[in-house]
């Protein structure tokens, strides 16, 4: 049902270093989708494999390095020095997609949203992506104000130290979603823990800045959909009201940054829910696959045919 390729990739500041492209086909597409995944994340939602192609769209997601299947013994988990440090592989992984499809689409989660967006300013006017899907992006960190301005203290040498901040855990997310406790998702916790991954100093001074970046606007050029949940929670303990709101970031900020990202942004708000919108109560994710068609149809499709006849108007 899937194929599995490892992307080798340059080794960084801890040894040798791979991405994993995961693929789904649907049968003779010329679209695809590529999906990234957030923080103490890894590539485990076959049923949103299997919304894109029984539309027709070939899947693809991206287990970023030091994340899942990509992780290695000698790593420490998702620890990078830049965000940018993402974008080989998603270069690699765009480029063999690209080899059989005319067109696709991004679709990604949190840190990756963050990742997306930047990745697709970075390649404007390149035409390797017609349309950005962001699902509860990370665009802002989700602390009172002065934590915040504390967290952008990290930009400094001394927060280069490789070693995890006391921050310490919260398991009220995990608890929400997996079956084991009060979720509905099976998936393996040795690569998406309960209680999350330790944040270290490194990783959030290279989030720090690249939310800065997106702050001070980027130029994507294809459209986006950016979807958020209509309600956020902050709590470090289970409470039942942690499956129907985003208890990991805030959407306010999520919409506030939105328009950041370039000239053409559709955002919309799901009542109910959660910050992985597609691990939402059934009813929900139903409607957030069916907004994302949606655009799909209205922006997508819409400006992949729009170029695909200029082309050919242009043709001797």
């Amino acid at each position: 049902m899937y194929e599995i390729t490892v992307l080798p990739m340059p080794s960084d500041f801890e040894g040798d270093v791979v991405a994993t492209l995961i693929a789904r086909r649907a049968a003779s597409s010329r679209r695809a989708v590529l999906y990234l995944h957030g923080f103490t994340d890894y590539f485990f939602q076959d049923h949103l494999a299997e919304h894109y192609v029984t539309q027709g769209i070939d899947f693809y997601a991206l287990d970023l390095r030091k994340y899942g299947r990509s992780l290695l013994p000698h790593q420490t988990r998702g620890l990078v020095r830049s965000i940018t440090d993402y974008f080989p592989e998603i270069d690699e992984a765009v480029r063999i997609i690209r080899r059989d499809h005319d067109e696709l689409t991004v679709n990604a989660h949190s840190t990756g949203g963050l990742i997306a967006g930047l990745w697709a300013d970075r390649v404007r006017g390149r035409g390797l992506v017609q349309g950005l899907v962001l699902n509860s992006p990370f665009f802002d960190l989700n602390v009172p104000a002065p934590l915040r301005l504390a967290a952008d203290v990290l930009k400094t040498p001394l927060s280069y130290a490789r070693r995890a901040l006391p921050l310490g855990s919260s398991t009220a997310y995990g608890q929400s979603l997996h079956r084991s406790e009060q979720g509905e998702w099976d998936y393996d916790l040795e690569l998406k823990p309960l209680g999350g991954f330790s944040v270290h100093g490194m990783w959030l001074a290279a989030i720090r800045r690249a939310q800065r970046r997106l702050h001070a606007g980027l130029g994507v050029d294809v459209p986006v959909l950016v979807l958020a949940s209509a309600t956020g929670l902050r709590v470090r303990d289970f409470v039942p009201e942690a499956q129907s709101a985003d208890i990991v970031l805030d959407p306010r900020q999520i919409s506030r940054w939105a328009t950041c990202l370039g000239p053409h942004v559709t955002c919309v708000r799901i009542a109910d829910g959660v910050h992985d919108l597609v691990l939402s109560a059934e009813p929900v994710r139903k409607q957030v696959f069916a907004e994302i068609d949606r655009w799909m149809s209205a922006y997508v499709r819409r400006e992949h045919d729009q170029a695909a006849y200029q082309g050919n108007e242009n043709r001797p």
